[in-house]
């Protein structure tokens, strides 16, 4: 289920992240300008509905960058977990390690309540001027890449 049209954060201007990917590289916001950039928040690596996810979206990255669309991925966990995340999963797109919390606190999706204490399953599609287009909280695995992609279709006009 998406709540992309109801977010507050929708067609606000994306926050601003600088953090480091699985090689210790920093990557910031800018770094993506003039693309789409599919952010994805999830809660840790190696854990079965996170490498689904990584492995649906791995799976999708030559139909999102047909569409324009770069996918980066971030969680808590450290470059070298990243590291052996991307190897054992085969993931062809950047995992951003942020064990600071700048980007995860500046993204809304840390919770801390009784459901739930850690990063929420969450996504942001990033217009090209660095504006959120669409937002998905409370993320099911099953469906949510074709999602993004259909969202990512009509937004571009793209067919397919």
């Amino acid at each position: 289920m998406t709540d992309e049209k109801n977010d507050p954060m929708t067609g606000t201007q994306a926050p601003d992240f600088c953090i480091p990917d699985s090689e210790g590289e920093e990557y910031c916001l800018k770094d993506f300008a003039g693309k789409w950039l599919v952010l994805y928040f999830y809660p840790r690596d190696n854990t079965p509905g996170c490498t689904m996810e990584a492995r649906a979206f791995s799976d999708a990255v030559d139909e999102f960058a047909a569409l324009g669309a770069e996918i980066v991925g971030v969680s808590a966990d450290s470059e070298a977990s990243h590291q052996k995340f991307t190897i054992k999963q085969g993931l062809r797109f950047r995992l951003l390690s942020d064990q600071n919390h700048d980007a995860i606190a500046a993204y809304k999706v840390w919770k801390d309540g009784m459901l739930l204490k850690g990063i929420e399953r969450s996504t942001f599609l990033i217009t090209p001027d660095g504006h959120i287009a669409a937002v998905w909280r409370k993320v099911k695995v099953l469906s949510h890449v074709d999602e993004v992609k259909e969202t990512l279709r009509e937004l571009t006009g793209s067919e397919g």
